[in-house]
């Protein structure tokens, strides 16, 4: 038989190195689901696995995490019509947080377009603005140069690319392009450049860094893996460092200067030190919110980046760098003065230790009947080595933005630029996919779990058996509310909680998980929070830990506004349904300091 144009697609992108696929099949995109199968009944090198997701979306998340968890392209399948629009929010996720991910999506036969016919959707339009190379197919000779531009596009550029492939097309046999006028010979192949920034750049930065007297760090995910530059230029700075949310495996948590989150879901350290800093020197972040850095005029600023167009758009930069964090910050250490007045970095390690001593505060007080904050505090010291932790949005990410300490050899990711719900179980599905031999955690709400998590559940209870590391947990803090938004609208809105939108099924997620053989727990007791830890991380099968939290533990920023203390006040007299709760643990919150702990 000879080789189809679906065939080609298989071994073109296994050419490239793509092992695993994530997707959902329909007829639309059968020719290459034919060749999938075709690929691993011949075994060797040139297949690629197959992970079949509950829904499309889910496995756009997946390759998204991927990318995220391996470096290298995530690659997601979906046919025609009602399949690849739902690949859009996953696809979304990897745009935003700069993730490089291909998605392969069917289309009707080509006689067939533009004639209104079922499943006919403009899918050149529908991802145009969320992939930076989309291409229609039209003849097997054009789909060789469709793959290797839109594969080095993603890597290159670090974003997505999508191809369409009429369902016609692909049970066509493939031929290679002629060699004339009118064609093209591609070929596969790409390596990351060195990107650094000129000399007299580098000096430029060094000046502004050597003339602070309290320089702070901000990074994010470009300093993933640039650890150890980091630590050496905040040690020769005497800097402290805060991490945005998609840098929190950069950097470990048991370094006593390491300030924490920044922002909404931050520490009052990194507040504190954002605050009083005289230089700012931010690498590999689009952290979006301006009011947490510096005032403007009040620190001198430098910053590193790969992307040009993330450059001095948080803050007013004095010097913009162009470059590879790790690399950047390789050339840079030798230009650096080593601070001899460490005052300020006592100050920021002062500030460390009172901010983990009032969280561990407020994660002892007293809820009904769960303090959520308990839940990320408990883990913590659980943590397995080499673990990966993957959280949901909603206010389960303020726990483990906070609570959770991250040590050398972890990683951690959740949806940034998007924050959407529903990303932490597949996130962790791909985890295990990219790492199977490393333990998991997901963090999730029970918004998310209803809203698609659930459905993926199944997913795992398919594949489970196949990771050599079987230590795989999702915990669902269940408090029957929509608790983030709940929170958002009394806080930034005034509004008492609107329970017709907020308020959520009670459903037991333990007994789920355990209908599909899956380990349940339900946990509702502080008390035997740790406990239920400890026999989750135990577990020989997956294992998913419900527990019942308060609703009404604020998810407090790390310091109250005017306007936000005025509108909290104002939701007040308006009459929320929940106001003793919310009276009472907000007490017992702002009041941690002082109240002994489940006061």
């Amino acid at each position: 038989m000879s080789m189809t144009v679906g065939d080609f697609i298989v071994a073109r992108l296994r050419a490239w190195g793509v092992k695993k696929i994530f997707g959902y099949p329909g007829d639309g995109i059968n020719g290459v689901f034919g060749a999938l199968r075709r690929a691993q009944e011949k075994g060797g090198d040139g297949s690629i696995l197959f992970i079949q997701a509950r829904h499309e979306e889910m496995a756009a998340f997946m390759a998204s995490a991927y990318a995220k968890f391996t470096g290298e392209l995530g690659v997601c399948i979906a046919t025609s019509g009602p399949g690849a629009t739902h690949l859009l929010t996953g696809l979304y996720d990897a745009k935003l947080d700069h993730q490089p991910v291909l998605a392969l999506a069917g289309q009707q036969a080509r006689t067939a377009l533009g004639a209104h016919y079922q499943q006919e959707l403009d899918l050149q339009s529908l991802f145009k603005d969320v992939a930076s190379y989309v291409e229609t197919a039209s003849a097997p000779p054009q789909v060789r140069h469709l793959i290797d531009r839109a594969v080095r596009t993603s890597l290159g550029g670090r974003c997505v690319s999508a191809l369409i492939f009429p369902n016609d097309l692909q049970d066509l046999p493939y031929a290679d392009p002629p060699r004339k006028h009118g064609a093209v010979l591609s070929g596969v192949g790409y390596s990351a450049p060195k990107i650094v920034p000129f000399e007299q750049d580098l000096r430029r930065a060094a000046d502004v860094l050597n003339a602070g007297k309290k320089v702070a760090m901000l990074i994010g995910a470009g300093a993933l893996n640039a650890t150890d530059e980091v630590i050496a230029v905040a040690e020769k700075l005497g800097a402290g460092c805060a991490k945005a949310l998609l840098g929190k495996a950069a950097l470990p948590d048991d370094l006593p200067w390491v300030t924490g989150a920044i922002g909404l879901l931050g520490t009052p350290a990194s507040s504190r030190m954002m605050a009083e800093c005289d230089t700012l020197l931010m690498v590999g972040s689009g952290f979006p919110y301006s009011e947490f850095l510096p005032k403007e005029g009040r620190a001198r600023g430098v910053q590193i980046d790969l992307q040009p167009n993330m450059l001095s758009i948080r803050y007013p930069m004095e010097v913009n760098l162009v470059g590879d964090a790790r690399e950047t910050l390789k050339a840079l250490l030798p230009l650096l003065q080593e601070k001899s007045d460490r005052s300020w970095r006592q100050t920021v390690e002062g500030h460390v230790r009172e901010s983990w001593k009032t969280l561990e505060n407020r994660a002892g007080q007293k809820a009904n009947p769960v303090n959520p904050q308990r839940v990320t505090w408990e883990l913590s010291p659980r943590l397995p080595d080499r673990a990966i932790v993957t959280s949901d949005s909603g206010s389960c990410a303020n726990w483990y933005a906070r609570d959770l300490k991250m040590r050398r050899g972890m990683s951690a990711s959740l949806s940034g630029g998007l924050a959407s719900m529903g990303a932490a179980v597949p996130y962790a599905i791909a985890a295990k996919f990219a790492h199977p031999d490393r333990p998991v955690i997901a963090l999730v709400g029970d918004g998310a779990m209803q809203m698609n998590n659930m459905a993926e559940l199944i997913t795992v209870a398919k594949y489970w058996r196949e990771w050599t590391n079987r230590q795989w947990i999702v915990c669902v803090f269940n408090n029957e509310d929509l608790n983030q938004v709940t929170w958002e609208q009394r806080v930034m809105e005034g509004d008492p909680k609107f329970v017709a939108s907020q308020q959520i099924p009670n459903v037991p997620y333990h007994k789920f998980g355990e209908l599909i053989g899956f380990k349940g727990f339900y946990v509702d007791d502080p008390e035997q929070v740790g406990p239920a830890w400890d026999e989750a991380l135990a577990a020989s099968v997956p294992v998913v830990l419900e527990i019942k939290t308060d609703p009404d533990v604020p998810p407090l920023p790390p310091h109250f506004t005017l306007d936000q203390a005025r509108k909290f006040m104002s939701m007040l007299t308006k009459g929320d349904e929940r106001e003793g709760g919310i009276l009472r643990e907000t007490a017992r919150q702002v009041l941690s300091g002082v109240l002994p702990r489940d006061k």
